[in-house]
């Protein structure tokens, strides 16, 4: 890893005046400013109170926001990240401080989620003794980072700042990790004239377009007569939403999102035709296994999306599209790989795909949706009983027309939000994918809301993952971030509970939960509140909540064994998919 740190000779000096001398912290805020930093996340400690101290007198120069705890700030750079498209910042002290970032790092590392964490550590000369709140960050954080480096000279910072921002906005983003001892923050070095990376001699971010992928790819989408596309968050990354439907208006090709794709087509387009996975949609679902070529764009085949490999999509043809030539192959064998961005890649293959309609083959989702709509939808945003989280999603897209940014935890709630909020523009969807990391809303929400000021960010979170973060309800209170903040309330791990209740025969081993009067934890944040039981109060108080100019909290109580369909059990193909509970022998 340190391999990459490569030092950079000083320039001979021609000037004979003495040059002005800064700290090891001085010199890593300036270099966060130049890299165009406008706001961290962070929590001091013993480690790390240099760099504190020097920002006492940045503040004017870079807005940090104190979490109330390390997790809350990885996921707040996340959020922050995700809706920007700019790299997030997170500080924190060594030891606990440190440990309690690996949630997050991993998290944006299988997320593909750009984010620098800067840790403080122990002086140099203590490494290796067990010194007070010394842990091997560099060792504990390699399988969580993209790149990691420890700084012991500080000197060295600035170089190490470029590279970390460099590493972690190019080719496939994802996390970085710069671990700065005590003694370097300390250290007096020369005021420097920062340069920004863009080259690193081992490192080959972005992959050239290879022309004979791309021929091979168009002559078999172009012989194709039941096409199909699958765009995951590479699309987003690379910024290719227009190149994407451009492509699928010129050639026909219907479109489905994988979970963190969302967003990046319109879901009010023509050729939009669902959500991909485990909980998505039936039509995307069988279609997979019906197709006789599926585009992989930016997406890697992710469990959740194929269910059972050995029943996935076996009589297609598989052109797949990624900047991350690993990916390509390791699950799903790809007939015609594009190891490339694409944005590039679609706008290759515009050039060179035929123009075509396959009304009759979109026609097919349609009507296998509707199968869906009559069997499930229908019967979630008009339930007979206790109000449905898939009724509050619908209520809450309508109102806001599909166009606030929507950050959801992991639960039943968050493939309900997947399901039925109508995503209409790129960066509107943050949610965490692979890692499945239960309190990442709350904190996200902040980050995104930082980002993106102007715009609606509404948190829709479980009563369980809720409570593993709540305590940045005070950060929400000290900056007073607007947030608006609705958990579905269902007394219950309900995703744990719907595999209990189908899978275990009801046996519900501690998913059960006894939860606090959230309207008054709130309420002794300064945060308005509002509780809803009865379906006639929900408009309003939806309502209520998107008007706030403040931060706004809002609980509504769910069914409690409601369940989300369809779903891919374990072990089943993606078209053996169910639309309700199986019938027991």
């Amino acid at each position: 890893m340190d391999a990459l740190l490569t030092k950079t000779e000083p320039k001979a000096e021609t000037d004979k005046q003495p040059r002005k001398q800064i700290t090891g912290s001085e010199a890593l805020l300036l270099s966060l400013v130049a890299e165009g930093v406008d706001v961290m996340f962070g929590y001091p400690g013993g480690a790390i109170m240099p760099v504190y101290d020097a920002l006492y007198h940045y503040a004017d120069k870079l807005n940090h926001i104190l979490v109330r705890h390390e997790q809350g700030a990885v996921h707040a750079a996340q959020g922050y990240a995700r809706v920007t498209g700019k790299v997030g910042v997170a500080l924190a002290t060594s030891g606990p401080g440190a440990t309690n970032l690996v949630t997050g790092l991993a998290d944006a590392l299988i997320d593909s989620t750009p984010i620098v964490c800067i840790t403080g550590q122990v002086f140099a000369h203590l490494l290796g003794t067990d010194a007070f709140q010394e842990t091997d960050v560099i060792n504990t954080t390699i399988p969580a980072t993209k790149w990691n480096v420890q700084v012991t000279a500080a000197k060295d910072i600035p170089h190490a700042v470029a590279q970390a921002f460099y590493i972690a906005k190019s080719g496939r983003h994802g996390p970085v990790l710069i671990d700065i001892t005590k003694n370097a923050q300390n250290e007096l070095t020369n005021e420097f004239e920062y340069q920004k990376c863009d080259n690193i001699r081992t490192y080959r971010p972005k992959p050239v377009l290879q022309e004979t992928q791309v021929d091979a790819a168009a002559s078999l989408i172009n012989g194709a007569k039941r096409p199909y596309i699958l765009a995951g968050q590479g699309i987003l990354l690379s910024r290719a939403t227009q190149e994407l439907i451009a492509f699928s208006e010129k050639t026909g090709i219907p479109v489905a999102c994988t979970l963190l794709g969302l967003g990046g087509f319109p879901t009010d387009h023509p050729n939009y035709v669902g959500y991909l996975g485990m909980h998505g949609n039936y039509g995307p679902n069988v279609n997979t296994n019906e197709c006789d070529v599926l585009i992989a764009i930016g997406m890697r085949f992710d469990d959740r999306v194929t269910g059972n490999v050995s029943k996935y999509a076996k009589q297609a043809k598989i052109v797949h599209i990624d900047i991350d030539k690993a990916e390509i192959s390791k699950i799903i064998k790809a007939d015609a790989p594009v190891n490339a961005d694409a944005k590039e890649a679609l706008q290759a293959l515009l050039k060179k795909c035929n123009a075509n309609q396959h009304a009759t083959w979109i026609e097919s989702f349609r009507t296998l949706n509707k199968v869906e709509f009559e069997k499930v939808i229908q019967h979630e945003f008009n339930p007979s009983g206790q109000i449905s989280m898939g009724e509050v999603i619908n209520r809450l897209s309508d109102l806001t027309k599909g166009e606030a940014i929507v950050v959801t935890d992991v639960g039943q709630h968050q493939m309900t939000t997947s399901r039925y909020y109508q995503y209409k523009s790129p960066r509107t969807n943050v949610t965490s994918g692979g890692a499945g990391t239960m309190g990442f809303a709350l904190p996200a929400a902040m980050g995104a809301k930082m980002g993106i000021p102007g715009k609606d960010v509404v948190a829709v979170i479980g009563d369980g993952g809720y409570q593993m973060t709540i305590q940045e309800l005070g950060t929400i209170m000290q900056y007073k971030i607007a947030v608006k903040i609705i958990v579905l309330n269902n007394n219950f791990l309900g995703m744990v509970r719907q595999w209990q209740q189908l899978f275990h025969e009801k046996r519900y081993s501690f998913t059960e939960m006894v939860n606090p009067n959230f309207i008054k934890i709130a309420e002794a944040y300064n945060i308005p509140a509002r509780k809803v039981e009865d379906r006639n109060d929900l408009h309003d108080a939806l309502t209520e909540m998107l008007k706030a100019t403040t931060p706004y909290f809002l609980e509504v109580v769910v069914g409690k064994e409601d369940n989300v369909f369809p779903m891919v059990p374990a072990g089943a193909g993606v078209s053996e998919v169910l639309l309700e509970a199986p019938k027991k022998s």
